[in-house]
């Protein structure tokens, strides 16, 4: 009996080492993986939300611009309208 239980004793050593070495193994490969994120995707992706951002605060300001363009527009076509009625009269 006691050589049974040393052999699974033995066995289950092997095995927690097997496992410890693959998770050791793991824990390194989840490090390089934080690390990549931090140093390489995350500033990646801040940089392209900035360059959006910027994009979108322009389009944003350039559409209040063509909003009051498109006004000044009907405006004028108003007023183009009524001075031709106009010099059709006088002609």
């Amino acid at each position: 009996m006691d050589a049974m239980d040393a052999e699974w004793k033995a066995r289950l050593a092997a095995m927690d080492a097997k496992w410890e070495a693959k998770l050791d193994s793991m824990d390194m490969r989840l490090k390089r993986v934080e690390m990549k994120l931090e140093n390489d995707v995350i500033p990646r992706l801040q940089n392209i939300e900035d360059c959006y951002r910027t994009t979108f605060d322009r389009y944003r300001e350039s559409v209040a611009g063509y909003e009051s363009m498109q006004a000044d527009v009907e405006i004028l076509k108003r007023v183009v309208m009524d001075h031709s009625e106009k010099l059709k009269q006088l002609a």
